[in-house]
């Protein structure tokens, strides 16, 4: 069975898909398997689902859920089995990888290492990998306890990051043309994320558009000293300058 937690939640076992679409027993599922194979305690989980506004009736409330994601997992999988009651709490088990986060996260770090190693074909093929594992940010993520709001966030800078590591592959591999348009979809939706306009930048450069790098630099400039009231880091402000100047190694490496 698999455990979905990027973008909307849901079970899925063969062709029987279940959806999670209540936030309270979404979150304490998210506890359980983050913490899978752990005995995750009773105050943990209020504080996750209630954060500091615990009602009088939290701990009624976590029977309550518990419950339900049994009967959730049994009708995922016949087995109700998964979720064990171990002082002082609760105890997902899960049998190997199902949790498609985890997996996630396993390649792209497995992506890092092979791109530090500068195995580009490789590190390609994994961080295009771990991104198919990608549906949205972790369902439940915002407003409720800190520990999910962390997960929440480690997944969600975890795929910025692939992407630019893998665009980075993609670049060391001569892929610069088939690069430009999603790039600019990129660089549109996050403005502040330098390596993406650094990479645009040279995505264009070797696409033989260096007005539009250059023009890529002023607009990221702007965009920065509007919303931060800072000039472009040194790796970008190096890239135009080496732009600027024609260097040859801009077309050959990846060296700005």
């Amino acid at each position: 069975m698999r455990y979905e937690v990027l973008g909307p939640m849901r079970l899925i076992n063969d062709d029987r898909v279940l959806r999670v679409n209540a936030k309270k027993i979404g979150v304490l599922l998210i506890v359980l398997l983050s913490n899978a194979n752990r005995v995750v305690s009773i105050d943990q989980i209020i504080s996750e689902i209630w954060g500091d506004r615990v009602p009088q009736q939290a701990l009624a409330g976590v029977y309550v859920y518990i419950s339900q994601i049994r009967k959730i997992i049994a009708q995922a999988n016949g087995s109700p089995d998964r979720v064990h009651t171990r002082p002082p709490g609760y105890l997902l088990q899960l049998d190997g990888d199902e949790v498609d986060a985890h997996s996630f996260l396993s390649l792209a770090a497995q992506g890092r290492a092979q791109s530090r190693n500068q195995q580009y074909e490789l590190a390609a093929q994994t961080l295009h990998r771990a991104l198919g594992y990608w549906r949205g940010p972790l369902g439940w993520g915002t407003d409720c306890g800190s520990n999910v709001e962390a997960f929440a966030t480690l997944l969600t800078e975890t795929h910025l990051e692939a992407t630019e590591l893998l665009i980075d592959a993609q670049l060391q591999l001569g892929y610069h043309r088939e690069l430009v348009g999603r790039m600019q979809s990129l660089v549109a939706e996050h403005p502040l994320r330098e390596t993406f306009h650094r990479q645009l930048m040279l995505a264009l450069y070797r696409s033989d558009r260096r007005a539009e790098a250059l023009g890529t630099y002023q607009a990221a400039r702007r965009i920065l000293l509007d919303e931060l009231g800072l000039e472009p880091c040194r790796s970008l402000q190096r890239l135009q300058r080496e732009i600027l100047a024609a260097d040859e190694r801009v077309l050959d490496g990846y060296g700005a």
